[in-house]
């Protein structure tokens, strides 16, 4: 299976890149196999970044393709076998499984041994775009990822061109050291810099992607903005925020980790994927933020995206050219590509920076040029403007929530972080039963802002910052900082004990995890 990987097909020059043929990723629709598992492999690999060698994990087929695409209605028979030279655990990020098949060492199923397999067998009920990534250690800062692709049999006849592209940032450094130096303090304070102020949207503005508008929603002072992570954000270190948080009123800081590049399919924009489409045609862009801890924007550049599913599930349509993309969640996007022979980059740009990654999307004999890896503007925080306006178009039922909670997100010295005031190891299970109607507010407590993921079930934002409104079904909210509060809304029905966690790696690590179980 080719779908995910087209390296093969590219062709390169000094002074510009031309396009190859790439065929569209649309396979058409396959009955279930029912000759045995699908085999994916854990194991080691090394790509080029900058021109220098990197080695870091992988998740492969045989025949070399990166992750899996199916189809909703089959079963998800997969072996996973372990060959990276230490334990490790996959978790299917965005899927349903009965819980023991979820992938989380220590809550779901033991560590799978180097050499070792585990097989997981279980229905896929929903289409969407998933991911697949370690939830052991700090493996996932060493790329062990890969998408998930669930592809909707009623869509098969569709002219649309499939385009999937997962995002990392890389680090030539070992993650442990990372941790080490975040737990002491020792980030390079240099980093210290005031949040870029907004910058104009690309192509014009629509509302709420209009950088300016994304930056100062309707309504919020300045004041406001600030408090809440979009403007006046700095860059200090983990020890230092936890020290100063009580100290810094409406400051917060963005990154943590100083990255050496971000990567688009492995890739940086000096030598970019190049997916050869028809002018005039139709493509659906699949883009999974899978960096450790780095949000991102995407950027369309010229062209207009119609933003059609999150985190898998379809929302109303959004139009824009500019795009929120928090860590560990999924943006389906729709093009109307010009009729012209042209050449358009998509780009994911840091929040806070300008380091950014892409892809080119090139019609048959368009140059693409040398393309820099730096925006000409700083980008603003990733906030919550996109997520307000959202709207599911399959929600929830109207129904009284049952059993509420607030957690508090909490951080403190030598770069802890908790949830409910507590580490994990050291916390205790949400308790949940069967048939509730859960309503679960995160109440940001820290200098930072978090990715809130829950294992084993989708939920709809239903408020941000108190104000209600009926969001978007997700798998993954980002909570901003300095007393931000989301509340999502969820049905308990898939029992048993589900992790909870902020998704930035280094905060998960550094204690940001619970789970949430079952009475029953």
């Amino acid at each position: 299976m080719n779908t995910l990987s087209r390296r093969g097909f590219l062709a390169a020059s000094a002074a510009t890149l031309s396009a190859a043929a790439v065929p569209s990723l649309l396979m058409p629709v396959r009955p279930a196999r029912a000759d045995g598992h699908k085999v994916i492999t854990a194991g080691k690999r090394v790509i080029e970044v900058k021109g220098k060698a990197a080695n870091v994990f992988g998740l492969h087929q045989a025949d070399g393709s990166s992750g899996i695409v199916m189809n909703a209605g089959e079963n998800f028979r997969v072996r996973l076998k372990n060959l990276i030279g230490e334990p490790t655990a996959i978790h299917w990020h965005g899927l349903t499984p009965p819980w023991r098949q979820d992938g989380v060492a220590g809550i779901s199923q033991e560590p799978i041994p180097d050499g070792g397999s585990h097989d997981y067998d279980f229905p896929l009920a929903r289409a969407g775009t998933f991911w697949m990534h370690s939830h052991f250690g700090l493996q996932e800062q060493l790329m062990l990822a890969a998408p998930l692709i669930v592809r909707d049999p009623d869509e098969a006849g569709q002219d649309v061109q499939e385009v999937v592209v997962l995002f990392h940032d890389f680090t030539f450094r070992h993650p442990q050291e990372i941790l080490a130096e975040l737990k002491a303090g020792g980030h390079d304070m240099s980093a210290m810099a005031p949040a870029p102020t907004p910058a104009p949207a690309a192509g014009g503005g629509h509302e709420g992607h209009n950088m300016s508008v994304t930056a100062m929603p309707s309504g919020q002072t300045s004041h406001d903005t600030m408090d809440h992570g979009a403007m006046g954000a700095m860059q200090m270190s983990g020890r230092a925020a936890g020290q100063m948080g009580g100290q810094m009123g409406g400051m917060s800081h963005l990154q943590d980790v100083q990255y050496d590049a971000l990567l688009a399919n492995d890739r940086t924009l000096d030598n970019p994927e190049i997916f050869s489409v028809e002018p005039g045609g139709r493509v659906r862009l699949r883009l999974i933020n899978g960096a450790a801890s780095t949000n991102m924007w995407l950027d369309l550049g010229k062209l207009q995206g119609k933003l059609f599913a999150v985190d898998g599930m379809p929302v109303e349509p959004v139009e824009g050219t500019r795009f929120e993309f928090a860590v560990a969640q999924r943006l389906d996007i729709l093009l109307e590509l010009p009729k012209e022979a042209s050449a358009w980059p998509v780009f994911a740009v840091q929040e806070g920076g300008r380091m950014r990654t892409g892809v080119v999307l090139a019609a048959k004999g368009a140059s693409v040029g040398k393309l820099a890896d730096m925006a000409d503007e700083d980008f603003p925080a990733v906030g919550v403007n996109l997520e307000q306006r959202l709207r599911a178009t399959k929600p929830l039922s109207e129904k009284a929530a049952t059993r509420k909670h607030t957690m508090m997100l909490g951080e403190g010295p030598n770069y802890v972080w908790t949830l409910d005031g507590a580490m994990h190891g050291q916390d205790k299970p949400l308790a949940v039963a069967s048939g509730d109607r859960f309503e679960l507010t995160f109440m940001n407590h820290t200098t930072m802002s978090h990715p809130m993921h829950l294992h084993g079930h989708h939920f709809q934002v239903v408020a941000v910052n108190g104000k209600r409104f009926a969001g978007a079904v997700r798998d993954t909210v980002l909570v901003p900082a300095n007393m931000g509060m989301v509340t999502i809304a969820f049905d308990a029905d898939n029992a048993g004990k589900w992790a909870l966690h902020c998704h930035h790696l280094y905060h998960m690590v550094g204690g940001m995890m619970t789970s949430m179980a079952y009475a029953d």
